[in-house]
């Protein structure tokens, strides 16, 4: 399962065993593979400040998940290779996804914990901001090295018996069997072909539709040679340019990712704050739901934390309601504090 289940209940004297309280009625089930998640003495600010910042967490939320998926997806792309196989090369901290976020540490250095929860979530979205822009410009530089390789390819390209089959056809007056080949190599061949001066129009809109190119041509040993250093030109171009940029994309998908769950703590942190007021004293907790009982886990968590929310562990059938003041339908709000996170980044079915 490439879900997880970020959730967080308050600590208090009546409940000081909850981890293992939990850890009891689900893992012990088999219901899913559980692990804390540590998040450290964030400063709290005022409560009116974390209610604008949950809001502003969660687009900031989705933003950093779509430029996250973004560069999981452009990395698969120039590597012309299977899903699967990208998703092999994309680590975080030099570790897999599943086993960064499962072991989940707090990297001081890249956000002090000395800094306001406000000046946090502006770092992040300065940083993902910039490598956003940074991978649209190296992006449009390799498609475009690329994309006009394959043009000239393309160009060298002929499938010479779906030629043979279908020129006679494709305009009134084409004298039969009038085809020849004039020259070959190993990207392809060029074609004569006879026919009436006034279909001829007719004959390479036609020729066109059946994807081959028709053009006037006058042999010129200089420009087929041209043609060639140009493809040889730009694939050594393409070759040259593909090492740096599967480096930076590899990088830069690392910080995204670390940047994406650092968010996820800061809006579990904001929530129980709100949630289960101060002091801070929550435990927040990573489940990993086995994919055949997420229904009964959900039911059991329901049953756990039902005292912390009478009314939202009560109405958790009703899916379609909305809770006033908060950006999240019912399906998403439980009597605790719970995020997804899916780092399924290609949606493999």
């Amino acid at each position: 399962m490439s879900e997880y289940w970020l959730i967080s209940a308050p600590v208090d004297k009546s409940n000081q065993q909850i981890w293992e309280r939990m850890n009891t009625v689900t893992e012990k089930a088999s219901l899913s593979n559980n692990f804390k998640f540590p998040i450290p003495e964030l400063k709290v600010g005022t409560l009116d400040s974390l209610v604008g910042l949950s809001d502003e967490l969660g687009k900031l939320d989705t933003f950093v998940e779509g430029i996250v998926k973004k560069l999981a997806q452009y990395t698969a792309d120039i590597m012309e290779d299977s899903k699967e196989k990208a998703q092999e090369n994309l680590l975080a901290n030099g570790v897999d996804l599943h086993r960064y976020v499962t072991h989940f540490q707090w990297d001081m250095a890249k956000y002090p914990i000395k800094q306001s929860l406000q000046n946090i979530s502006e770092v992040i979205n300065k940083q993902i901001s910039q490598i956003d822009t940074d991978l649209k410009s190296r992006a449009m530089m390799y498609n475009n090295t690329k994309g006009n390789l394959q043009n000239l390819e393309r160009k060298a390209v002929s499938n010479y018996v779906s030629w043979q089959k279908t020129y006679e056809s494709l305009s009134d007056m084409v004298v039969p069997r009038s085809t020849k080949m004039i020259i070959e190599d190993m990207e392809g061949a060029l074609f004569t072909v006879t026919l009436f001066k006034k279909t001829v129009d007719e004959f390479k809109i036609r020729a066109r539709e059946n994807k081959f190119l028709v053009r006037e041509f006058n042999y010129s040993e200089e420009e087929l040679h041209a043609e060639k250093e140009e493809i040889t030109r730009l694939s050594a171009d393409k070759k040259q340019q593909y090492g740096p940029l599967l480096r930076w994309l590899k990088v830069n998908f690392s910080e995204a990712y670390i940047a994406w769950i650092h968010i996820k703590a800061l809006r579990v942190f904001v929530e129980s704050v709100l949630r289960y007021g101060l002091p801070v004293n929550f435990q927040a907790m990573l489940l990993q739901p086995n994919k055949k009982t997420m229904k009964r886990l959900r039911d059991v968590l329901n049953a756990l934390f039902k005292h912390l929310d009478e009314v939202a562990a009560a109405s958790t059938v009703d899916a379609n309601m909305d809770i006033p003041g908060l950006n999240v339908s019912q399906q998403d709000y439980y009597a605790y504090v719970y995020f997804k996170i899916d780092i399924d980044l290609f949606n493999f079915k």
